[in-house]
C-alpha cells in the first residue's frame, strides 16, 4: 500500500531533525527517512570504552544561528566554553596564542608594532559587514586588511579554526568572516557529545507525531506537474508526499535515479568540494602537561584541544578526552599512515609521553567535516538550484548560501520547514 504524507524528510542529521521539529508542531504528517541504522549523521557520538567521542572535534558557536535555533526548540545545551588562550606552534617553537587580551600582551610571536596591528585587524574583523565581501576570497580579504606575513598567518589560522577550511585562495570571505565573528564570540563543548542534541530533537519529534524510519534508502524521487512527489525506496516500496526536504549530500542527489521531468543532472553539485580532515580522538587517564589545553599550528594546518575540561565526555570524571585534527586542503593526497604520524607527533610536542596514559584512541584519516567548501559564487548558484521545483526543498550543512557546519545545517533545516508551513497555510 502506498503511504501518503504531507512532508517527507530524507536524512536524519541536524538539518532533518530541526525541520521535523518545526513541522511536527504545525499539525502536518511528517515522515523522516534515514539510510543509517541509527540517525544523527555527523552529529553522532560514539561511546568507546566508556568515553564519548564525537566524529572529530565539535564546537557550537555561543552566538551563532544554530545555538539560538536549538534553544528556540527547547533543546538543553549543557557544557562550558573553552578559553580563547593556548599556544601556537611553528617549527617546534611555542608561542602564546594572541587570541585573548592576555595572550596578545604576553606572546613573543609578535613585536609591539605587530600587536597593535593585530588588535586593529581584529577590531576591523568584528566591525566588517560580511555581505560586502561576497565577491572576495578569504585570501583576497586578508591581503586587503594587512601587509604583515605574521598577521596573515594568524588570520589563516583563525579561519581554519572557525570553518575547518584550509583553502583561503578559494573559500568565500563572506562566509569565513561570518564564522570568524561567531568564533571570537566563543564556543560551547557539549556534555555527552552532540548525540545528546540529536536525541533531544528525536524525542521531541516523536512526541509531536513525526514518524522516524531508519535503515531506509531512497533510490528515486519522482514528480509530475502539480502532482505529489513519489519516493521509491531500495526495496521498491513507494511513498508519496506533498513536500520533500532533501538533507543528504549534494553528490548523492546527482547519483540518485531521478525522473527526467523532475530535475536535470546539476553540474553545480559536481563542482562542490567537501571540507575534509584527519582526526585523532584520544582518551587518557592523565594529561602529562595539564596547562596545555589548546594548540594550533601556524604554518602546519593542525589543531589540538582538550574537550573534557569543559564538557563531560566520559563515565569516569578523571579521564581526559581530547581531539587532534589536521585540516586537509582539497588538493591533498591523503595517506593514512603519514597523516596518523603527523597527528601523533603534534600531540607529542604538546603532551610528551601521552602514549603511556591511553585508555582508548580512534584515528580517522579522511572524514567529511562539511559537505561544501564555501566558494565565491555559491550563493547565486545555490539559490537557482534550490528553486527549480516547487515543493522540493534542500537543507544540510552544504545547502545554506551564508553558512557551513552546524550553522548551515540548522538554519537551512528551519528555513525549509518555515517555507513549507507558509505554503501549506496558503493552500488552505
Amino acid at each position: 500500500m502506498t503511504q501518503n504524507w504531507d512532508v517527507i524528510i530524507v536524512g536524519g542529521g541536524l538539518a532533518g531533525y530541526v525541520a521535523a521539529n518545526y513541522l511536527g508542531k504545525n499539525n502536518l504528517s511528517v515522515l523522516l527517512l534515514d539510510k543509517g541504522k541509527t540517525t544523527g549523521g555527523r552529529a553522532k557520538t560514539n561511546k568507546i570504552n566508556q568515553q564519548y567521542f564525537n566524529i572529530g572535534p565539535h564546537a557550537l558557536y555561543k552566538k551563532g544561528k544554530a545555538h539560538s535555533i536549538l534553544e528556540e526548540l527547547d533543546i538543553t545545551l549543557h557544557g562550558k566554553s573553552p578559553k580563547l588562550d593556548g599556544i601556537l606552534l611553528e617549527n617546534k617553537t611555542e608561542f602564546a596564542a594572541p587570541f585573548s587580551p592576555l595572550g596578545l600582551f604576553s606572546t613573543n610571536l609578535l613585536t609591539w608594532k605587530e600587536r597593535i596591528e593585530w588588535g586593529t585587524v581584529l577590531w576591523k574583523l568584528m566591525n566588517t559587514n560580511p555581505d560586502k565581501l561576497a565577491n572576495l576570497t578569504f585570501h583576497q580579504w586578508v591581503k586587503e586588511v594587512t601587509n604583515s606575513k605574521k598577521i596573515e598567518s594568524l588570520l589563516y589560522t583563525l579561519g581554519r579554526l572557525a570553518t575547518y577550511c584550509h583553502a583561503p585562495e578559494v573559500m568565500s570571505a563572506k562566509v569565513t568572516v561570518s564564522h570568524l565573528k561567531n568564533a571570537i564570540g566563543g564556543v560551547r563543548y557539549i556534555d555527552g557529545g552532540w548525540q545528546t542534541i540529536i536525541d533531544q530533537l528525536h524525542n521531541q519529534a516523536i512526541l509531536s507525531g513525526v514518524q522516524v524510519q531508519p535503515s531506509t534508502l531512497v533510490k528515486q524521487i519522482e514528480s509530475g506537474e502539480r502532482k505529489p512527489f513519489k519516493l521509491v525506496l531500495s526495496n521498491d516500496e513507494e511513498i508519496v508526499g506533498k513536500y520533500v526536504i532533501y538533507t543528504g549530500g549534494p553528490r548523492e542527489w546527482n547519483e540518485m535515479l531521478l525522473d527526467e521531468g523532475l530535475l536535470e543532472h546539476n553540474g553545480f553539485l559536481d563542482e562542490i568540494l567537501p571540507i575534509r580532515g584527519a582526526t585523532l580522538d584520544v582518551a587518557l587517564t592523565k594529561l602529562p602537561n595539564p596547562k596545555h589545553l589548546f594548540a594550533m599550528g601556524i604554518t602546519d594546518p593542525l589543531y589540538y584541544s582538550v574537550h573534557s575540561t569543559y564538557a563531560q565526555l566520559s563515565d569516569d570524571p578523571t579521564s581526559t578526552v581530547l581531539h587532534v585534527l589536521k585540516y586537509h586542503h582539497p588538493d591533498d593526497h591523503v595517506d593514512g599512515s603519514s597523516e596518523k604520524i603527523k597527528l601523533e607527533q603534534f600531540l607529542s610536542a604538546i603532551q610528551p609521553g601521552w602514549q603511556q596514559y591511553v585508555i582508548t584512541q580512534r584515528f580517522l584519516p579522511n572524514i567529511t567535516v562539511n559537505q561544501r567548501l564555501p566558494q565565491v559564487g555559491d550563493e547565486s548558484k545555490l539559490q537557482r538550484f534550490k528553486t527549480q521545483i516547487a515543493g522540493l526543498y534542500f537543507a544540510g550543512d552544504w545547502a545554506s548560501p551564508n553558512y557551513v557546519l552546524a550553522e548551515g545545517a540548522v538554519s537551512s533545516g528551519k528555513q525549509a520547514a518555515e517555507d513549507i508551513i507558509i505554503k501549506q497555510k496558503e493552500r488552505r
